[in-house]
């Protein structure tokens, strides 16, 4: 019975070490990434903030970088001037994504713009042709001659004063909405 404790305990344990095997870094965006996979290729070492390793867990840091870099002045040269190029490349992709992205928005600007200034054109349009039809309306009215109306019955009448009083409040309204200069 306790051999079987003992082995429950240590398939336990080396279960907890599968765990302990993770990825950290920083990706594009900004954001801290943590997978049991390796990050892309595209993913510069500066941003690598922890990498498993066979005595456990490997934390790059810059501190961490520097001894090794003391050590050996031709190798991180060698590594510097490797990490220059990749930089610029992912620099690159990363601008080319914000290039795609800033391009997609400026279309999506312009069409917002271009369907608003089609809205526009079409109320100015429509106020316009409202203008021309109510100062024709009160030139009509303005010139005293007597002016018929059809009932709901289909019936002509002449208008009163009181009515067509009524009828230029109403067309003066109009120009006054739809003839702004």
């Amino acid at each position: 019975m306790k051999l079987h404790k003992i082995v429950l305990l240590a398939v336990a344990c080396t279960w907890a070490m599968g765990a302990a095997a993770q990825w950290q870094w920083i990706d594009k965006d900004g954001r801290k990434v943590f997978s049991d996979r390796p990050p892309p290729q595209d993913i510069p070492e500066k941003n690598m903030l922890k990498q498993p390793g066979f005595g456990g867990p490997r934390v790059t840091t810059p501190a961490a970088a520097a001894p090794a870099a003391a050590a050996a002045p031709a190798t991180a040269a060698a590594s510097g001037a490797a990490a220059a190029p990749a930089a610029p490349a992912s620099a690159a992709a990363a601008s080319g994504k914000d290039k795609e992205l800033e391009k997609r928005k400026a279309e999506a600007e312009a069409a917002e713009a271009a369907k608003k200034k089609a809205e526009d054109d079409k109320v100015a349009k429509a106020k316009a042709e409202n203008c021309t039809r109510a100062r024709e309306a009160k030139a009509l009215m303005d010139s005293g001659t007597p002016l018929r109306q059809t009932t709901a019955q289909g019936e002509r009448v002449f208008l009163d004063e009181a009515q067509r009083a009524a009828e230029t409040k109403r067309i003066n309204a109009v120009i006054a909405a739809d003839c702004k200069r």
